[in-house]
């Protein structure tokens, strides 16, 4: 079972090579250079809430910090732009009465002297610097937070169903993920992606709110209304500074025509953002001209969403139907081969070699069909990421992807995950940061993110990224499991085991228990906990039964549930430079042994 993310996979691997890759891999970054942010906590929405409208704990200053500090510490971040700092000439004759003469000096160019003691030294020079930063930041960092969003920027809302029934909630969604993908392929033109613009669904959220969430300009919003053969598609762009309607239409067509309302309001879309469509180019419809195969196909991704195997079995029956009706649907054995990656990742219900040769057909019919199609390189990078292991023909296909579409989210996240598994934090690192900036509200790219930071082994922002991932999918299974893994790592047992009570996944529940031995009432709980793994879930958790006996510290039998997971391609193994292997099991020979057999590098 994959534990670097919850049940959506999209990937495969092979032989790692020790050439700098390329492509759209990212090179190392030039000599002065400003290096990524690695931050994975608040929203720059948070953090300008808190930087104009909260006042910070003043009381967690050290208790020793003199007065005058304090209150120059307080004049550089008041709220009241009129009572803060004017500039950093300011905080220098400030700091010349604020601090002791000896570091005051030192601010203009002169030594501290000698006789000052290191501590208190380094103490105040930090002092200085902070406050340094603090003048300039009121001014030029809030400036940059609230730098507007770019102005090609649109977010397609889920279309709501207006339908008398109320029964066609998977036509209006697939509608507008349709419109998601059609927008994203046009140049310049930045779409989030389907889980980010999915995200406020159902939610009491402003369209103000919306478009600040996901850092855009523009709202796309519409409703479908069909009725037997016949269909009714409203759709409005709002431009969200003035809540002005820039454009709105009404289409009344039979069914068959819906290919041809989606590409009149993409390009009325584009139209209307650009003023003229001569330096765009327009985004059309690659789909099918089989309405039947075309409903079938908008059902089978209503059920992928699920991430559940129930609902990854339905979905692949109803994409099955989708390319039977229509054996020249493109798009539908790309999501095919998607879907059966999926159900081997996070499922393995049947042999991984039924599943690879399943995968491995749809995802090649989907490129015979449309070679250019950057859904069927990534569906073709998915089986060989997931199932083949080929890690170098993987990453050839993504860069094929991100060739075509650098904000393609899920070539971005499956991308991080191959970094990762390869053991280059730096390229996860980043690739996970373009991930989460194309798809801000999707908890996957936070977990892997999150494992990244492990391999960099800075469990810090590890956990930062996880509580992210959980605050944008509470309910969801396998989050609550990720987070008690970094919170076992840090040897917050307390914590973990509180975390772990929340997971509402057994299988991840049981795996999250079995981890976690530092008492006799937590030993006694994990041993049951590793007891019903072995006895329900072994097929599909060989990888977290071996780090279980692993953090008992029983070579014998983690390595034994490692060849297992092994021969099984467990998903978990994808992991297995990052997660929770202790030390003393890495430096077992068998260890190495496993990476080469998987030509991995340590």
């Amino acid at each position: 079972m994959c534990l670097g993310e919850a049940a959506e996979p999209r990937g495969h691997c092979a032989a790692a090579t020790a050439a700098e890759p390329r492509g759209p891999w990212p090179r190392r970054r030039p000599r002065g250079s400003a290096p990524a942010k690695r931050d994975a906590g608040p929203t720059a929405t948070d953090v300008v809430a808190r930087v104009l409208e909260r006042e910070p704990d003043w009381d967690a200053l050290p208790a020793d910090l003199p007065d005058p500090v304090k209150t120059l510490l307080q004049r550089c971040l008041r709220k009241d732009r009129d009572e803060r700092l004017r500039d950093i000439g300011d905080l220098r004759l400030q700091l010349a009465e604020a601090l002791p003469a000896s570091v005051s000096a030192s601010t203009s160019g002169r030594s501290i002297p000698a006789a000052a003691p290191r501590g208190r030294r380094r103490k105040w020079l930090a002092i200085a610097a902070v406050l340094a930063v603090a003048a300039a930041g009121a001014a030029a960092g809030i400036r940059l937070l609230l730098r507007r969003p770019a102005i090609d920027s649109v977010a397609v809302l889920p279309f709501v169903d207006m339908s008398e029934k109320r029964d066609q909630e998977y036509f209006s969604d697939g509608l507008s993920e349709e419109l998601i993908e059609m927008l994203a392929k046009v140049p310049d033109l930045r779409v989030p992606a389907r889980t980010s613009s999915f995200y406020f669904k159902g939610k009491q959220a402003t369209i103000a709110d919306i478009a600040k969430a996901l850092g855009v300009s523009h709202v796309l919003e519409g409703s479908v209304r069909k009725s037997g053969s016949r269909l009714r598609v409203t759709a409005q762009l709002i431009r969200v500074d003035t809540g002005y309607h820039l454009w709105s239409e009404t289409y009344d067509r039979k069914l068959d025509d819906i290919f041809k309302v989606q590409d009149e309001i993409s390009a009325a879309v584009v139209q209307a953002l650009k003023g003229s469509l001569l330096s765009r180019e327009q985004a059309r419809t690659a789909t099918t001209a089989n309405a039947a195969a075309y409903s079938v196909y908008l059902q089978a991704r209503s059920f992928i969403q699920q991430g559940t195997s129930s609902g990854d079995q339905k979905a692949i029956e109803y994409f099955q139907r989708a390319v039977t009706l229509d054996p020249d649907f493109a798009p539908a054995w790309s999501a095919l081969a998607s879907a059966y990656v999926a159900q081997h990742a996070y499922f393995q219900d049947r042999p991984y070699q039924d599943y690879r040769a399943l995968a491995a057909s749809a995802a090649e019919r989907a490129l015979t069909l449309d070679p250019s199609s950057p859904t069927a390189h990534h569906a073709m990078a998915e089986v060989l990421y997931y199932l083949d292991w080929d890690w170098a023909a993987a990453e050839r296909e993504l860069n094929l992807v991100l060739e075509a579409d650098a904000h393609n989210a899920d070539a971005l996240r499956t991308a991080a995950r191959l970094a990762s598994t390869r053991g280059n934090s730096r390229m996860a690192i980043e690739f996970a940061r373009r991930a989460i900036s194309a798809d801000p509200v999707n908890f996957r790219n936070y977990g892997s993110l999150a494992n990244a930071e492990r391999l960099q082994g800075d469990h810090g922002q590890e956990e930062l990224a996880l509580r992210k991932a959980v605050e944008v999918n509470p309910s969801g299974a396998v989050v609550h499991y990720w987070l008690a893994c970094t919170l076992v790592e840090q040897g917050k047992m307390t914590e973990a085991f509180a975390t772990i009570r929340e997971e509402p996944g057994p299988a991840f529940r049981d795996s999250g228990l079995a981890l976690i031995v530092d008492t006799d009432e937590h030993r006694r709980e994990a041993d049951r906990a590793l007891a019903e793994l072995e006895e329900q879930y072994a097929a599909g958790s060989a990888y977290q039964i071996a780090i279980a006996y692993a953090q008992r510290h029983d070579h014998d039998k983690a390595f034994a549930w490692l060849d297992r997971a092994f021969r099984q391609h467990d998903g978990g193994l994808l992991s297995v430079q990052t997660r929770l292997l202790p030390a003393d099991v890495k430096a077992d020979p068998r260890y190495a042994a496993l990476l080469r057999k998987m030509k991995l590098r340590s």
